[in-house]
């Protein structure tokens, strides 16, 4: 790790005397690269200086511990400081390794999220409704965008499928563990005799591919076009102003109709198509490191159960990492950040137990 600071200190202090070079203040394309760059550093540095800065401190207290010269009162006051160094200094060190993890590469990416009712008809759908508004108002509460690019309504206020974009900082670094089955348990409106019903939907998070990071052969791609229609199949433009997309290759299909407009409909539809396309190769990839994958948090496939909501007992469970929270409501109301911040933090602990399993 001490190799790894050092190199982070020389590259910090070449960063500090670009960012005030006049000619690339000029270059605003560079200056913003550079910028960001510092930004990301500058955290990890202080970090270190502080922990610098308590093991010096450290190295005094215990001197003065050693020193038969002094007496048993400034004794208890050292003790009691080295005490409370040693645990900020573990603390710190903790801190530092994490913040030196190897970045995801994605972690960047803004994302698309599919959700696609499973079991439970009706009531899936409407989950899916509700996953949608926990899922934007948490976007909105950490200040990124949302858009709906394609969705299937049922006409009961639900959704067969929905599919929509997050724009922001860092959104695939804090969304990319909702991949997977989550699961609901309630009564449903309909139900008469107060049954409970467990329903499921499939949450994908997809990171967004540029065209120029994926490229799809035109040739593969079948382009249809139709007239959009809304729940229950009745027609709502008399316009070919919906697109179906199907990859022949593949087998993948992705539909949108939301637009009045056949150009954004076709736009919207291939920016899905090569997100899914793009998620498939890397989860193909992804496979064939099976020391990798043991050191996240989940797997990442979409067939992997990993939430449920329980509405009699206002409980969220998340099973990757056992952990339960009796807060359903203001989850759902998009306050996912205990949530997120527990699977973050648990995804950094597996990743430096196969860090230390690696190096011994």
């Amino acid at each position: 790790m001490q190799r790894q600071i050092q190199d982070l200190l020389e590259h910090f202090e070449s960063l500090q005397q670009k960012i005030v070079d006049p000619e690339l203040v000029m270059d605003q394309s560079r200056y913003k690269e550079v910028a960001k760059e510092f930004k990301r550093v500058e955290p990890i540095v202080e970090l270190y200086r502080e922990l610098e800065s308590c093991q010096v401190g450290l190295a005094d207290t215990q001197e003065i511990l050693e020193d038969d010269q002094t007496d048993e009162e400034m004794l208890e006051m050292a003790q009691l400081e080295s005490d409370e160094l040693h645990q900020k200094i573990a603390e710190l060190e903790q801190k530092l390794e994490i913040m030196l993890l190897p970045k995801d590469p994605l972690d960047e990416r803004n994302i698309i999220v599919e959700l696609r009712a499973g079991a439970g008809g009706d009531e899936a759908a409407l989950f899916v409704a509700d996953l949608y508004r926990m899922y934007a108002r948490f976007a909105e509460k950490c200040g990124w965008k949302h858009e709906i690019l394609t969705s299937n309504e049922t006409g009961v206020g639900g959704f067969k499928e929905l599919s929509f974009s997050i724009t922001g900082e860092l959104v695939y670094s804090k969304m990319k563990f909702e991949s997977g089955v989550h699961r609901v348990q309630r009564v449903p409106a309909t139900e008469s005799s107060g049954r409970i019903h467990t329903s499921t939907i499939t949450v994908a998070v997809l990171p967004e591919v540029e065209e120029m990071d994926f490229e799809i052969n035109p040739s593969d791609v079948r382009v249809d076009t139709y007239c959009a229609s809304g729940p229950g199949g009745q027609s709502v433009n008399t316009t070919y102003s919906a697109v179906r997309l199907t990859h022949e290759p593949t087998g993948t299909i992705v539909t949108c109709q939301d637009e009045k407009s056949q150009i954004k409909n076709k736009d919207k539809a291939f920016k899905v198509l090569r997100a899914r396309l793009a998620e498939e190769e890397r989860l193909r990839q992804q496979k064939e490191y099976a020391a990798q994958r043991s050191s996240q948090v989940g797997t990442g496939d979409r067939s992997e159960k990993i939430r449920t909501y329980n509405f009699p007992q206002g409980r969220v469970s998340d099973h990757r990492i056992n952990l339960t929270l009796h807060q359903l409501g203001p989850i759902l109301e998009g306050n996912m950040d205990e949530v997120i911040e527990a699977l973050i933090a648990a995804d950094h602990r597996a990743k430096l137990e196969s860090l230390q399993q690696t190096s011994e």
